[in-house]
């Protein structure tokens, strides 16, 4: 049996990991904003071998909380960093205070958490997942933020991973394209407040379980990498080998991001 943590799991893709990671026999610990739908969560599971933390991953002094209480526990063999935010939203027309709350639960939250939480995993010779985005390998008009603490998140664990190597530290990065998850439907807007128009998308709409289990499956085989959607991955290398060509499409697919202000 091992012991899992994972942050955004009161719904979408964090829940869909929950049940299967509790399916298998783990130990799962469920971090989330979300009090009642925590509650709700343990309890459909049974609350045998739960164990919740409600927190908001903007605040810092909540992610110490989450790894004190962990730590206390005495171990941890896989953390997710799954929880996230985004916005949809012209970078020229976004207040700042939109830029630093997308990168403090996308980046920030991530790395801050792993940090802490560190020593656990190198005794347990264990293994971080982090929820990336394809939008961290190829711009995404109206995501300006998002895209850079996409970018920024696989960066910072690329460099870890080739550092904590020696130590036994298993780092399986996700790009998922579009799931249907509340990250799309709690979009900030540029004021801050909810975004007023519905999402763009590039290719489908994936639905979170088989994602999940995708994940469960490459983390059980340590894989460093997972790319799901392979219709995005091959967008990406659009990005790469022609790059005007992938800009003149983008603003094609997401023209009703350019007509927001």
């Amino acid at each position: 049996m091992k012991t899992v943590l994972i942050t955004g799991a009161a719904s979408g893709l964090g829940w869909a990991m929950a049940q299967q990671f509790y399916q298998r026999g783990d130990c799962v610990w469920l971090v989330d904003r979300d009090a009642e739908g925590l509650q709700q969560r343990s309890a459909a599971l049974g609350n045998e071998r739960v164990h919740t933390v409600v927190a908001d991953l903007a605040d810092t002094a909540a992610i110490n909380a989450v790894a004190r209480a962990i730590t206390a526990s005495g171990r941890l063999d896989i953390l997710v960093n799954n929880a996230g935010i985004t916005h949809r939203s012209l970078a020229g027309h976004t207040d700042p205070a939109v830029f630093r709350k997308v990168m403090a639960i996308d980046w920030q939250a991530p790395v801050s958490l792993s940090m802490a939480l560190l020593p656990l995993l190198r005794r347990s010779r264990g293994s971080i997942i982090n929820i990336g985005s394809m939008a961290g390998w190829m711009p995404v008009l109206g995501r300006a933020a998002y895209c850079s603490a996409k970018s920024a998140l696989g960066q910072f664990f690329e460099v870890l991973r080739g550092e904590e190597r020696d130590n036994g530290v298993h780092i399986l990065m996700v790009y998922p394209a579009f799931v249907n998850t509340n990250i799309e439907q709690n979009a900030l807007g540029a004021d801050g407040n909810a975004a007023r128009h519905a999402r763009s998308t590039l290719g489908g709409i994936g639905e979170p379980e088989p994602l999940a289990a995708a994940i469960l499956q490459a983390a059980e085989r340590r894989k460093p990498h997972l790319f799901p959607h392979r219709g995005i991955w091959l967008a990406s290398l659009l990005w790469r080998i022609a790059p005007t060509t992938f800009h003149r499409l983008m603003r094609r697919k997401f023209a009703v991001e350019l007509e927001q202000h």
